[in-house]
C-alpha cells in the first residue's frame, strides 16, 4: 500500500482513542476521512469539527464509494452490517496496527512498549522531544494536555508510536528506537501463559528492530534479553540508566538521572510517584539519544502537563494546585487521593467527587466510602446517571452516612463553583467520570480571578 495514492479514506470504529489518532493523521495530509461509530462523543465531535465525515448508524448507504482504504478496530463484531458489506464487496480491510506499521516504515520509528505505562511515556518522550528540537509526529493513547489531541503532526522523520502487545500488534512495527516498561501477564486470551508473552510477544518486538537500532529494558527483564547486543535497562535505583535520590518538594517529584554517559541532577518534574519517574528515566534516555540537550530535558519536565483527565494539572500558583481525574472507581480515587497527599504532604487535600452510575455507586459503596475517607473536605456531586435509572435508596448521600469521618456535603453540579469561592483551597481534585469535567474550565477561571 502507497499512503501518496490514498484519497479516500473509511474507519469502521473512528471513535477509539488510537483510531481517531490515525484519522487525525490521513485528514493532516489532505485525504478525505470518513467513519462510523457507535455513539457520538466529545471525540467524534471534535473530529467532524475538523471536517470528517462521521455517521453513528449502520448504514451501508452512508458509506461513500470509491475507498481507498479502510481501516477496522477488532472491537467491531464480525456481523456488523458495514464489515460484511465490505468482505462481500471484496474491499480489502486493515487492522489499525497493519496501517501503523505501514506508515513507521517510511519513517524513523520509536517504539514505546510494555503492559502498563505506555500512553504517558510516549506522551512524555513526545514532549521532551518537541522541546528540544525534534519535531516529531506521534500517535498517543492519550490527549496530550500539552498539545491537546492524540496525535501530534511533526516535520521531522521522527515518529513516536505506543507498541501495543494485544493482539500481537506490535509486530507490525519496525522501530529504529525501542523501550520495553513492564511486561506482567496480561492478555493471556491472546497469549495462553506469561512465558509466551515473553517468548511470542516481547522478544519478536526486539528482533524486529533496524540494523544499528537501540532498545531500553526495564532493568526488571533485562535478563530475558542479554542475546540482545544494542540493549540497555532503565529503572529507579537500577539499570544502566537509572533515576536516583527521589523525594518530593514544593509538589515536584525530584530525582537524578545517570546513566554512562550522563549524570543530570535536581530534575524537578510535574507528575507523582515512581512509577513515572521511571516513565521518565526512559523518556530521557530516547531524549539523551537524539542530541535533545540537559537544559532541555530540565526545561520539559517542568512544564510536562500529562495528559487529559489522569491527574492532570489544571492549575498551579504559590498557594493553591489543582488537579483532575476521571477516577470512577474506588481503586482510581484511591490512587488519585494518594498522587496529590504523596506530592503534598501536610496540604489539605479538598475534593469534589462526582459518583458514575447508580449500579456502580450501590455495588461498591462502602470502598466509596472508604477512598474517600483519604480526602481532608469532600464536595459530593449528585450522582451522574449516564444510561441508568435511579435505584431506590441509592444516592449521593448514601455514601456520606456510610463515612465514618463526617463534614463532607452534597451538591448540585451548578452549586459547587459557589461554595468553592468560600473555601480556603490548598490542593483540590475534581473526580469523576460523568459531567463533572465542565467544572473545569470555569474552577480555572476562578482559581485565576481570585489569585490575581
Amino acid at each position: 500500500m502507497n499512503l501518496k495514492d490514498i484519497q479516500q479514506v473509511y474507519f469502521v470504529g473512528i471513535g477509539g482513542i488510537g483510531m481517531s489518532a490515525l484519522a487525525r493523521y490521513f485528514h493532516s495530509r489532505g485525504v478525505s476521512v470518513y467513519g462510523y461509530d457507535r455513539t457520538a462523543t466529545p471525540l467524534t465531535q471534535a473530529l467532524e469539527e475538523a471536517g470528517m465525515q462521521i455517521h453513528y448508524e449502520e448504514r451501508v448507504d452512508l458509506i461513500p464509494k470509491q475507498l481507498d482504504l479502510v481501516v477496522y478496530t477488532p472491537a467491531i463484531p464480525t456481523n456488523h452490517l458495514e464489515m460484511v458489506y465490505f468482505r462481500d464487496q471484496g474491499i480489502a480491510l486493515k487492522k489499525r496496527a497493519e496501517v501503523l506499521g505501514i506508515i513507521s516504515q517510511g519513517m524513523k520509528t520509536i517504539g514505546i512498549a510494555g503492559t502498563h505505562g505506555k500512553t504517558t511515556t510516549s506522551t512524555i518522550t513526545t514532549h521532551l522531544l518537541r522541546t528540544g528540537g525534534v519535531d516529531c509526529t506521534a500517535f498517543l493513547g492519550g490527549i496530550s494536555t500539552n498539545y491537546g489531541s492524540n496525535f501530534i503532526s511533526g516535520k521531522s522523520p521522527w515518529v513516536v508510536i505506543e507498541a501495543d502487545e494485544f493482539d500481537r500488534s506490535f509486530l507490525q512495527l519496525s522501530p529504529d528506537l525501542a523501550g520495553i516498561l513492564s511486561m506482567d501477564a496480561d492478555h493471556l486470551d491472546i497469549y495462553g501463559d506469561h512465558q509466551s508473552l515473553l517468548e511470542s510477544g516481547f522478544k519478536p518486538f526486539l528482533q524486529k528492530l533496524k540494523p544499528g537500532g537501540k532498545a531500553w529494558v526495564q532493568h526488571r527483564f533485562a535478563h530475558h534479553f542479554e542475546a540482545f547486543p544494542d540493549m540497555e535497562s532503565f529503572g529507579v535505583e537500577g539499570g544502566t540508566n537509572q533515576i536516583t535520590g527521589i523525594h518530593v518538594e514544593d509538589g515536584y517529584t525530584c530525582f537524578a538521572y545517570q546513566s554512562p554517559s550522563h549524570q543530570i541532577e535536581n530534575l524537578r518534574f510535574t507528575m507523582p510517584g515512581n512509577h513515572n519517574a521511571e516513565n521518565a528515566c526512559l523518556a530521557i534516555s530516547i531524549a539523551l539519544s537524539l542530541g535533545v540537550t540537559e537544559d532541555a530535558i530540565r526545561e520539559a519536565l517542568m512544564s510536562f502537563r500529562g495528559i487529559q483527565r489522569r491527574f492532570e494539572l489544571i492549575y498551579r500558583d504559590d498557594k493553591i494546585a489543582a488537579y483532575d481525574d476521571y477516577a470512577h472507581h474506588p481503586t482510581e480515587l484511591k490512587a488519585a487521593i494518594q498522587a496529590a497527599r504523596s506530592l503534598f504532604p501536610g496540604k489539605k487535600i479538598t475534593g469534589i467527587f462526582q459518583p458514575h452510575l447508580f449500579s456502580r455507586t450501590r455495588d461498591f459503596a462502602d470502598d466509596f466510602a472508604a477512598a474517600l475517607e483519604g480526602l481532608d473536605e469532600l464536595l459530593l456531586l449528585e450522582i451522574y446517571p449516564a444510561r441508568e435509572k435511579p435505584i431506590p435508596g441509592v444516592s449521593s448521600q448514601m455514601l456520606l452516612d456510610r463515612m465514618e469521618k463526617h463534614g463532607g456535603r452534597v451538591l448540585q453540579l451548578e452549586e459547587a463553583l459557589e461554595v468553592l469561592k468560600d473555601r480556603d483551597l490548598e490542593v483540590l481534585l475534581t473526580l469523576g467520570a460523568g459531567d463533572i469535567s465542565t467544572l473545569v474550565p470555569k474552577i480555572q477561571s476562578l482559581l485565576n480571578t481570585v489569585n490575581t
